[in-house]
């Protein structure tokens, strides 16, 4: 079998700026790019923070009257930012309920969710104040986020 260059790895990384992006399209079911660093230019995100960022997020859009419209939010592999795959959500809606689940984990107390030894493999690396501040950090992204700039270009 021939490997195929998938069409994340056809994103010209150099030029990914911080923001929030549709990374593909498949029928009803779209991934969104949530672009919280700059590849290859600064810090990553540290696993504790992200691990609680996905937890809340996670979360978070499963607990509202979108619930049945998410179908996954999990991290890149180079800790760049998350996938946010969802079925039949508007991209106005997608960007907003993307925003108040960063607004909610920016302003979160209290027990992150799974993170108990029967909920999480990993449940001892989180770092709330880490996601929080890196939650306040992406809100200022998505502030510029709007319909007409969801494209790669």
């Amino acid at each position: 079998m021939e490997l195929q260059k998938i069409k994340s790895f056809q994103v010209d990384h150099t030029r990914l700026e911080r923001g929030m992006y549709i990374s593909r399209v498949d029928g009803d079911i779209i991934t969104y790019d949530l672009r919280m660093k700059k590849p290859n230019s600064e810090s990553v995100l540290e696993n504790a923070a992200l691990h609680t960022i996905e937890h809340i997020f996670a979360t978070y859009v499963r607990s509202g009257d979108d619930s049945e419209k998410i179908i996954y939010f999990g991290p890149m592999g180079c800790r760049t930012g998350f996938y946010f795959i969802t079925r039949g959500l508007t991209h106005a809606r997608a960007i907003s309920l993307t925003k108040e689940a960063f607004e909610f984990i920016s302003g979160f107390t209290g027990q992150i969710p799974g993170t108990d030894l029967k909920e999480c493999g990993n449940y001892l690396e989180h770092d709330l104040a880490g996601a929080k501040n890196e939650a306040i950090k992406y809100l200022w992204v998505l502030d510029r986020v709007c319909e007409n700039s969801l494209d790669y270009n």
